[in-house]
């Protein structure tokens, strides 16, 4: 029976599964991401960290730095991974205290339905770093967000001290001359209608009298015979 035997074989041997995980970490320093199931991704991270750990090692002396780079060498098997390790990784993570690695599932393959995933490192996604500057920024706006308030106050304390002269504006009454110069104009308009209707009643008046005709007696007809 396998009780508290954690370890993944990944189907493989021993010596066959060290090789496999010291290529995949080599493939993963020099190229800062690579894609691969979730339990092979698992088991790189628990090899691959530690490695990264030695290689923060500029503080230490030039003797120590070099047993420490041997020591990796004898994992990765490669001068050029070892290098890219020590001068470019260790400057990005050198003040993180652990975590290098991020992994990022993406769903299942076709086929035997295996889970797949990225492995990363941290410090080298620009696009996840991004978002932390972007959350960093919304905090400062948050301690900003107190003044703004104190200046709403102040704008509706003014607002409010203003609104008084506003009403006694509004009560005021209107200025009467606008008033009694319209009333004026109403009546002459008025006095010249009544004219102009009197005129034109004494003209049909006129026009009838000189329509009617006077009756002619007898007498003016014998004499017209």
């Amino acid at each position: 029976m396998r009780h508290n035997k954690k370890i993944n074989h990944l189907g493989r041997t021993h010596s066959h599964r060290i090789a496999m995980l010291s290529n995949m970490a080599v493939s993963l320093i020099m190229h800062k991401r690579i894609f691969t199931t979730t339990a092979k991704a698992k088991a790189l991270r628990k090899y691959v960290e530690p490695l990264i750990t030695k290689s923060k090692a500029s503080s230490k002396s030039p003797e120590d730095v070099m047993h420490q780079r041997r020591i990796v060498f004898a994992s990765l098997q490669s001068k050029y991974a070892v290098k890219e390790l020590f001068q470019t990784v260790a400057e990005k993570v050198g003040d993180r205290p652990g975590g290098y690695t991020r992994i990022i599932r993406t769903g299942n393959r076709l086929g035997d339905n295996a889970s797949m995933c990225f492995i990363e490192l941290v410090d080298f996604n620009e696009n996840m770093l991004k978002e932390t500057k972007k959350a960093t920024k919304t905090r400062r706006s948050r301690r900003g967000g107190k003044k703004a308030a104190e200046t709403d106050t102040t704008i509706t304390s003014t607002a409010t001290a203003v609104a008084p002269t506003e009403k006694k504006t509004a009560d005021t009454p209107v200025a009467t001359p606008d008033a009694i110069d319209e009333a004026v104009t109403i009546e002459e308009t008025e006095a010249k209608d009544e004219a102009l209707v009197a005129d034109a009643v004494e003209i049909v008046a006129e026009e009838e009298d000189a329509q009617v005709e006077t009756p002619v007696t007898e007498e003016e007809k014998k004499d017209a015979e």
